[in-house]
């Protein structure tokens, strides 16, 4: 059964723009709490990032959860990951993040964990969306949800964050150059590696509503890659606006991308006999990653992309760690979905045992030259599926005889084809990347 609301994400959109209004978050609110109530008593945590449009769904929401008699605890400006944990810690029933993750102030979504942490079942968003569709209902008055706000939440994920590494570590001498991108980790991210020792500069660290993800962060590097030079730095860590995604900058300046990341952290368990199976990427991550794990003898599978899939994948094979060229990674030894603070603290750690600098560590891993040219469309029919645009693939697919692949896409969260091309000459790969976008261009027009 396909679902009318939720993605692969959530729920998420333009502000003011039908389902991301104040009207449907409240009647989501009580659709949501009606089906949590439906299994038993409802705690549900809530909370949201730094962009302006959180204050008015947060108080929807809460409207629509106490008229479904759930009770709510408000954790205010807190990483996607910190509310998927304390929803553990303080076994509620789910917990809600208002958040569009790495997208401008005028988008804003929702989010959904369950009681364990991790994403929704596909039957309950199926619950939450067949009550959507029925008439809203108030519990008599004696059991309406009661309203509270946890204030220590930010001190409680911090020390999670720290248990993540052995209690012995500390990382003085290190200087980091943090870039909060005015979000969700702008309070506790400084503080967890400022408390383990290291000397931080703290860049993007001033929401006004407004400035989250506005040239900084995750999904625009200069601003971090120009602060580790001038600040003589070791490294540069960057987040996205709710903190589950993670990049890094080496001494040099040079970015290091989620796959790289990803192949640190695989290496250094690995080397520690506590892999426990191989590593999961996703049919964007860059076939580098891939020889260089066959080259230390780990398994690598592709899921779709989408950090649910990865998670998916990681659950059924029981392995432990996987993640995304954009920076979602997971640590299952750890927690239970994408962590930002948790991913970094896992690439210091590996980057101290092997007394390596970022720049030396990443060289294992020589990445093949992948061209990613977003195309936007205007809706109808998808031009992935377009017979001149299949034609196109497969006609560059055998041109490029073994030695890349093609992949196209449409995004899960904007109006965006994805045109992603991968092989070992670089000239050749733009070549062709240029060509299906335009393809995909004039066929969406």
């Amino acid at each position: 059964m396909s679902k009318k609301y939720f993605g692969t994400d959530g729920i998420r959109g333009r502000v003011g723009v039908y389902p991301v209004t104040p009207d449907f978050m409240l009647k989501l609110g009580w659709a949501a709490g009606m089906a949590f109530r439906s299994m038993g008593a409802c705690r549900v945590l809530v909370g949201k990032d730094t962009r302006i449009s959180g204050y008015m769904f947060e108080s929807a929401l809460e409207a629509g959860l106490s008229a479904a008699g759930a009770d709510v605890m408000l954790l205010g400006p807190m990483p996607t990951p910190a509310i998927a944990y304390l929803t553990r810690t303080f076994h509620a029933e789910a917990g809600i993040v208002i958040s569009a993750s790495h997208n401008p102030h005028d988008d804003n979504g929702i989010k959904f964990f369950s009681g364990e942490g991790t994403k929704l079942p596909d039957e309950v968003e199926l619950m939450i969306e067949e009550l959507l569709d029925a008439p809203m209902t108030v519990v008599e008055s004696s059991k309406l949800g009661k309203v509270s706000r946890i204030n220590d939440a930010s001190g409680r994920y911090i020390e999670f964050c720290k248990s993540s590494v052995p209690s012995s570590t500390s990382f003085a001498g290190l200087k980091i150059v943090v870039d909060c991108a005015h979000g969700a980790t702008y309070k506790v991210a400084p503080s967890v590696f400022r408390e383990l020792g290291a000397e931080v500069v703290v860049l993007s660290a001033q929401p006004n509503g407004l400035n989250i993800n506005d040239n900084c962060g995750s999904t625009h590097m200069g601003q971090l890659q120009a602060a580790v030079l001038a600040e003589h730095a070791d490294l540069g860590i960057a987040f996205d606006g709710d903190g589950d995604r993670v990049l890094m900058v080496d001494h040099t300046g040079a970015i290091v991308d989620g796959d790289e990341l990803l192949f640190i952290i695989a290496r250094d368990l690995h080397a520690r006999n506590k892999l426990q199976g191989g590593v999961v990427g996703t049919l964007m991550s860059n076939l580098g990653l891939e020889l260089a794990l066959a080259d230390l003898g780990i398994p690598f599978v592709r899921a779709n992309v989408g950090d649910r899939y990865v998670i998916a994948e990681l659950l059924e094979r029981q392995w432990l760690v996987g993640g995304e060229n954009s920076g979602h990674i997971v640590c299952f030894q750890h927690t239970t979905t994408g962590d930002a603070i948790i991913a970094a603290l896992q690439v210091l750690m590996a980057l101290k045992r092997r007394d390596e600098g970022l720049a030396q560590s990443r060289q294992a891993l020589r990445k093949c030259p992948q061209i990613l040219v977003n195309v936007r469309f205007g809706g109808g029919a998808n031009p992935v599926e377009h017979p001149a645009v299949k034609e196109a693939c497969a006609r560059v697919t055998t041109a490029m005889a073994g030695r890349g692949r093609v992949l196209l896409r449409k995004s899960g969260t904007e109006p965006l084809v994805r045109v992603m091309v991968e092989g070992d000459d670089e000239a050749q790969v733009r070549g062709y990347a240029d060509e299906l976008a335009k393809l995909v261009a004039e066929v969406s027009a």
